[in-house]
C-alpha cells in the first residue's frame, strides 16, 4: 500500500511519509476540533422561574378552588331543591342599617336649628323704612303740588274726553263738512275747559 501513495514533496521512504503526513493530518483535525471560536454562538441562558411560573400556577388552582367552592354551594342548593320538591326559601329579615345615620341626624338637627334661629332673627327685625310713611309724604307731595300748580292734576285727560265727545256729536251731526272748522272748535273747546279749570283753581284758592 505504501507504493501507491505520492507524498507531496520527494521523500526516500514513502511508507514513513505517508505516517508523518496522516499524523500532521490527524493533529491538524483535532486541533480544528478543538479550537474555540471568536464569537459567542451558544444559545442562550434559560432561567427556570421564566418557564416554571409558580404565581400563575398559584392563581389558578386559587381559581379553580373558588369555581369548585362555587360548584359545590350550587350543587347543594339543587339537591335541597330536588328533596324539597322545588321550595325556595326566600325570606329576608335582614334590616338595613346605616353606620352615620346618628351623625346624619344630629347634623340635619344643627342645620335646622341654625335654619329657625335666622328666621326668627330675620322675621324680628323691623325694616329702616317704612312704606306707611312714603305713601304719606306723597300724598302730602301732591297736595302741595296740586296747590302750585296752574292746572289741576290729570286736566288734559279731561280735555280729551270732552274732545271726543263733541267730535262724535259733530260728526252725527254733519259728517260732510271741513276738518278746518272740526279743528276750530276743539282748539276753542280746549282753551274753554282750561280756563274754566283755571277758574276753579283760583275759587279754591280763595275759598
Amino acid at each position: 500500500m505504501h507504493r501507491s501513495y505520492q507524498p507531496i514533496l520527494p521523500s526516500h521512504n514513502k511508507l514513513l511519509q505517508q505516517r508523518w503526513d496522516s499524523n500532521n493530518y490527524n493533529d491538524h483535525r483535532r486541533r480544528v476540533r478543538s479550537a474555540k471560536s471568536m464569537v459567542d454562538t451558544r444559545a442562550p441562558q434559560t432561567y427556570v422561574h421564566m418557564h416554571l411560573k409558580l404565581k400563575k400556577l398559584q392563581l389558578e388552582e386559587e381559581k379553580m378552588s373558588t369555581i369548585e367552592r362555587d360548584n359545590r354551594i350550587l350543587l347543594e342548593k339543587m339537591s335541597l331543591v330536588m328533596r324539597t320538591r322545588g321550595r325556595v326559601d326566600n325570606k329576608n329579615d335582614y334590616e338595613y342599617r346605616s353606620l352615620n345615620r346618628e351623625k346624619r341626624q344630629k347634623e340635619l338637627l344643627r342645620v335646622t336649628r341654625e335654619n329657625q334661629h335666622i328666621l326668627a332673627r330675620i322675621t324680628m327685625r323691623e325694616p329702616d323704612y317704612s312704606h306707611r310713611k312714603w305713601e304719606q309724604e306723597w300724598q302730602e307731595a301732591e297736595k302741595l303740588m296740586n296747590n302750585i300748580g296752574r292746572y289741576p292734576q290729570n286736566w288734559w285727560k279731561v280735555v280729551e274726553k270732552q274732545r271726543k265727545k263733541k267730535q262724535k256729536r259733530e260728526s252725527k251731526s254733519a259728517p260732510t263738512e271741513g276738518t278746518s272748522s272740526d279743528e276750530k272748535t276743539i282748539e276753542k273747546s280746549t282753551e274753554d275747559t282750561a280756563a274754566k279749570a283755571v277758574s276753579e283753581k283760583t275759587a279754591e284758592e280763595t275759598a
